[in-house]
């Protein structure tokens, strides 16, 4: 624990953004003594305003107020901030510390933390490896993108273990954080936005996850990912590393042979048959060997990690079988927020695909799907403010292509092109924000549409 870093009681700590994370921060940073206050420049969320009341926490919304935010020693933003906002450039001009909820958190507390982060996937691996040590008896929490804020679980309900799905956003702003073990799953384009179109700015975000591991710490990543592994190679991390591969390749730590993945770390080999993991395609073979390398290195036993893969039931708004209506089948991949995500679930479809598409473009390239469109879509329906991007990409491709601007019109476009024996698949490349408040809410919504028909 790191209570006597430079982070000591009675500093000004000022939290930016008053969602899950932020709130999160602003309990932790009270119970540790600080002067703590939280400003959000949107409305807060009626739930956290009346936790921040009840806390007796000081706090503004609809504004950034410079006088009560530029005396601050430590600024915890949310992730959702970009470094290039106004306050924090000024912030960081002051000399003013900026760092991340999850890096704050660090400092409070002597956890292992298993720490997940790739383009794609992110998620149901970090369910399905907190489902492992669950199942095992192992006192995890869940935290980052998914589960309660780390900052509040280390205030009020601390574990010795957490599993943590991290975000290039996330990572932006750690500094001392350090992964016991750190799962790198992939690096495809993605908010491409953020990092001045870069793809090398966005990879090496990614890649902070390796900061400050130690020779017994451990690194799990796809080696089928060149450049994950062409990174590593120019920033080598202390860590043991632990590569995974689908193909049948028994120099890795985990591999696929004859149907079969075969786990061998040091001291521990076993395997499991892909036709007893519950979770089925491709991007999920590779997520259930990465959790099961960080089940494996954690010491839970090979029978009791079978047991989970068997069990775990598929994360909502990721390849979700919604219902089958008149022999259609409608399945909500809501969560695919980028090419690579939708690339994955299209190579899951075994039938005819009517594939909706669309939303907020982060500088994506659709040349990844399209041989899987032109081999498996008969149908494409755009369903977003502005697809101009989409149809001047896919008309010609496909048979026919629907052009929509809400999720209503989108499903009624589908089921006019479905016919009996075919797959209606939401699996919009895009991120959500421009007709929905999140892709969740997106998913909600088609599942919604769905089931009134």
């Amino acid at each position: 624990m790191n209570d006597n870093n430079n982070l000591s009681p009675a500093r000004r700590l000022v939290v930016l953004g008053a969602g899950e994370s932020g709130v999160g921060a602003a309990i932790l940073g009270k119970d540790k003594g600080f002067d703590v206050f939280v400003s959000d420049m949107g409305h807060i969320a009626d739930k956290y305003r009346k936790v921040l009341e009840e806390e007796n926490i000081p706090f503004e919304d609809g504004r950034h107020s410079e006088e009560l935010i530029l005396n601050a020693d430590t600024i915890v933003k949310s992730p959702g901030i970009p470094l290039t906002a106004p306050m924090i450039v000024k912030a960081i001009e002051k000399g003013i510390e900026v760092i991340s909820e999850i890096e704050f958190a660090g400092r409070f507390t002597d956890a292992k933390m298993v720490c997940i982060t790739g383009s794609n996937g992110k998620t149901t691996t970090t369910m399905l490896t907190y489902h492992i040590f669950r199942e095992a008896g192992i006192d995890a929490g869940l935290a980052g993108n998914v589960g309660n804020s780390l900052a509040l679980q280390v205030a009020r309900h601390p574990h010795p273990v957490y599993v943590i799905e991290l975000s290039s956003f996330q990572l932006d702003n750690m500094y001392d954080f350090r992964a016991d073990i750190a799962i790198i799953l992939n690096i495809t384009p993605d908010h491409l936005d953020r990092y001045d179109y870069k793809m090398e700015n966005y990879a090496r975000a990614k890649m902070r996850i390796t900061r400050n591991q130690r020779p017994d710490d451990v690194c799990i990543y796809w080696n089928d990912d060149e450049l994950i592994t062409s990174l590593l190679k120019e920033n080598p991390t202390d860590a043991r590393l632990l590569p995974f591969s689908a193909t049948d390749n028994e120099n890795m730590a985990a591999h696929l042979h004859n149907e079969t993945v075969i786990f061998t770390t040091a001291g521990n080999n076993w395997e499991v048959k892909r036709a007893d993991i519950s979770i089925r395609g491709l991007h999920n073979l590779y997520n259930t060997m990465a959790a099961g390398l960080a089940a494996t290195v954690a010491g839970i036993s090979p029978e009791s990690i079978r047991h989970s893969l068997a069990t775990f039931k598929s994360v909502e708004h990721r390849l979700e079988h919604v219902r089958d209506w008149n022999g259609i089948r409608f399945i909500n991949d809501s969560k695919a927020t980028n090419v690579n995500s939708t690339y994955y679930a299209l190579e899951s479809m075994d039938r005819p695909t009517i594939l909706i598409l669309g939303g907020k473009d982060k500088g994506n390239d659709y040349t990844e799907i399209e041989e899987f469109v032109s081999k498996k879509v008969k149908g494409i329906v755009c369903m977003g403010v502005d697809n101009r991007k989409l149809l001047e990409f896919f008309s010609g491709k496909v048979a026919r292509i629907a052009d929509t601007h809400s999720l209503e019109d989108a499903v009624k476009a589908s089921v006019e092109m479905a016919e009996e024996g075919d797959t209606v698949l939401l699996s919009p490349c895009c991120a959500s924000f421009d007709l929905f408040s999140s892709y969740e809410d997106r998913g909600r919504q088609f599942k919604d549409a769905v089931g009134r028909l």
